[in-house]
């Protein structure tokens, strides 16, 4: 499964200014897979430690001397470090959070050795231990679930997405490609991105495998819950996961959790499934200006799962009856769709950047309004409205690209790509046409390209 973190990874080797670097995702996402992925064709070897496996190894870099570190790494591991060749890879680095710290030293005194550090659950051991970060010594990439076009790839399609990638606005779309992809699509919204769910379906053809798959995920998650133990309810907190599935897409409301529980403690266990990476946050955003974060609410947003799949695993949807459905964007009223549309775009940045996505929403008596998605392309903002079909009312839309004087706006549905120049529908002062560009979902990995394409 070739990732497209690997570009950078290439990027980063050859940087002279490179520092170690520190992989930060959810577990189960292909963290290791990719280091070793990535190892196995740009180096002569790979030192690998896992210090969950192997907890001993940490007294490997007891010393204060990095050159006896690495005498010592070569002995226990019996292979030779050669700086600008050799990859050392310390997995489950959170095990010994002081080594996070040490990175610092290894780009101060030996910045020609390559270091990736890997770590589950390691936003909890940044904000758990007293220590001092290394800044502007070390540096993240952070990964995600395959996206659509990963999905494409890992199951042989690779022509599919070479077309999605080439097409250009305004270009015809065959009516049989557009059905094929639609079909994959349906497949990705089954499987979902989590690696080892999209490699039992690939090597077996078999949504059940790929179901088990997700459900051992998910049964993981959920054992990890203990490790919180000292910081909430374990069953507030499964309780709290459990329920995440079935309001994307919507603004949360704690009494829609549990109106039985605290807002207080609900939004704890809010916290930490974002940290653990399982859950995000959608905020919500005036619109105004950039960046969009400036002027957000923490305190309204619409959570997104982790993945697609994964949502539709837990929300207890068979994969097999499903999959002969003929329509799947409509289910829990589209909310499989915008998942899947925020899946895509919370990562559309660059990979050391971290994730983040907006919505906005005006509350106004007699003339409410909802934008799912908010992005930016340098400085302008494009509001995104995600349909479950291939009609769908624009009204919102109108009202946001109205009164923030919006010269594009982008649509995603089931129907064929067209570009088309609009006046707001609704009666205001700003009456600027607008592009509205109208997009099949399948080929939102895109986005970017083809704003720019609109000029």
């Amino acid at each position: 499964m070739k990732r497209k973190q690997l570009e950078y990874l290439i990027e980063w080797k050859d940087r002279s200014n490179r520092k170690p670097l520190i992989i930060r995702g959810a577990r189960q996402v292909g963290k290791t897979y990719l280091v070793r992925d990535f190892a196995a064709v740009h180096f002569d070897n790979l030192l690998e430690l896992n210090l969950e496996l192997n907890p001993e190894k940490a007294d490997l870099f007891a010393s204060k001397d990095i050159g006896e570190i690495l005498r010592m790494l070569s002995l226990d591991l019996d292979a030779e470090i050669k700086p600008g060749r050799t990859l050392l890879f310390i997995d489950e680095i959170q095990r010994t959070p002081e080594l996070i710290t040490f990175l610092r030293y290894f780009y101060e005194t030996k910045p020609e050795l390559h270091i990736i550090a890997v770590g589950s659950l390691l936003e909890f051991t940044l904000s758990d231990h007293d220590f001092s970060m290394p800044v502007g010594r070390v540096e993240y990439l952070f990964l995600e679930p395959l996206d659509f076009g990963e999905f494409l790839n890992a199951l042989g399609e690779e022509r599919f997405q070479s077309f999605i990638e080439s097409y250009k606005i305004g270009e015809r779309v065959p009516i049989s490609i557009h059905e094929s992809l639609l079909s994959l699509l349906k497949r990705y919204f089954i499987v979902g991105g989590m690696p080892s769910a999209v490699r039992e379906f690939r090597n077996g053809d078999d949504y059940k495998l790929a179901h088990m798959e997700q459900q051992s995920i998910l049964r993981t998650y959920q054992d990890d819950f203990a490790k919180y133990r000292a910081k909430l309810h374990i069953r507030r907190l499964q309780m709290v996961f459990g329920r995440i599935p079935n309001l994307v897409g919507e603004k949360l409301k704690y009494v829609k959790i549990d109106r039985n529980e605290r807002a207080k403690d609900l939004a704890d266990c809010i916290e930490m499934l974002q940290m653990a990476r399982v859950i995000y946050c959608v905020k919500h955003a005036s619109g105004n200006g950039v960046p969009l974060e400036a002027e957000s609410d923490r305190k309204s947003f619409k959570p997104l799962f982790l993945d697609v799949g994964l949502m539709s695993a837990a929300l207890g949807l068979d994969p097999v009856e499903i999959s002969l459905a003929d329509d799947l964007l409509p289910l829990f009223n589209g909310a499989i769709a915008e998942q899947f549309a925020g899946q895509q775009f919370l990562y559309r940045g660059a990979p050391y950047s971290a994730p983040e996505l907006y919505f906005w929403q005006r509350e106004k008596r007699g003339s409410a309004a909802e934008i799912d998605y908010l992005i930016t392309r340098g400085t302008r903002i494009v509001p995104v409205e995600i349909k479950a079909g291939k009609t769908g009312s624009l009204k919102s839309l109108h009202v946001f690209v109205a009164e923030k004087s919006s010269g594009i706006a982008v649509r995603f549905n089931t129907d064929l790509p067209s570009k088309a120049t609009l006046h707001p529908s609704i009666k205001t002062e700003n009456r600027a046409p607008f592009t509205l560009l109208s997009l099949p979902l399948y080929m939102i990995g895109e986005t970017n390209r083809f704003i720019d394409q609109c000029g």
